[in-house]
């Protein structure tokens, strides 16, 4: 698809080694919303030309559908590092903002999607850690994650562990529940967590943060 003149101005502007997500920011604050350029953008399979078009889709137009298209375009065209930055940055600047797509999210524990399974395991990580009082499905989650999270894939694995360690963090009722379903699974046991951030194993990430907040 051959791009119009403005949009391929603007990606003459980061078709660069050197462009950087805040160049990206910068850009978008610029452009604001603009649908059109961002479904032209998003023809590019590039990392940097897609983050921008998240930034300017306009929300009102996003359904199923689309993001159903804009799943299937990240896994099948991007390496698995950029798949998530891609769609977790779809939920943080879009899918959050309105009612209808918080909607869907909420819709898609069982979905065919592992992006979307990811998200779904995100915001309801998201909805706890802001901490604010706590949906009442907590318990749900905690019974679905402990029969299913070594049977999903990596990427759904951590959304995952993460709700769980925010549960087990703000509800002190399912701590110990949360804390052992890690020593359990020993799902990040092994892994080293760079300088100055919390490891992703459940007990010492529950118990660091709840220590931090004197829970």
């Amino acid at each position: 698809m051959k791009l119009s003149e403005k949009t391929q101005s603007i990606y003459d502007q980061i078709n660069s080694d050197k462009t950087k997500l805040g160049d990206i920011k910068k850009l978008a604050k610029e452009i604001k919303k603009d649908h059109e350029m961002a479904l032209e953008l998003w023809t590019i399979p590039e990392f940097f030309p897609r983050q921008l078009a998240i930034l300017i889709l306009d929300k009102a137009k996003l359904d199923q559908e689309v993001i159903n298209q804009l799943d299937k375009d990240i896994q099948e065209q991007h390496p698995q590092k950029e798949k998530t930055q891609m769609i977790d940055w779809l939920m943080a600047n879009q899918l959050t903002k309105n009612k209808k797509l918080i909607g869907l999210m909420e819709s898609w524990e069982d979905s065919p999607s592992a992006l979307q399974r990811r998200l779904f395991w995100y915001y309801q990580a998201r909805l706890r850690w802001t901490g604010k009082t706590p949906p009442s499905n907590s318990k749900e989650l905690i019974d679905k994650l402990e029969a299913d999270i070594l049977n999903e894939p990596p990427e759904v694995q951590w959304a995952m562990n993460f709700t769980a360690a925010w549960i087990g963090i703000y509800e002190k009722e399912y701590r110990d529940r949360c804390i052992s379903i890690g020593e359990n699974i020993g799902l990040y046991k092994e892994e080293k967590a760079p300088k100055g951030c919390t490891p992703n194993y459940l007990p010492e990430f529950i118990r660091i943060e709840t220590s931090k907040r004197g829970l």
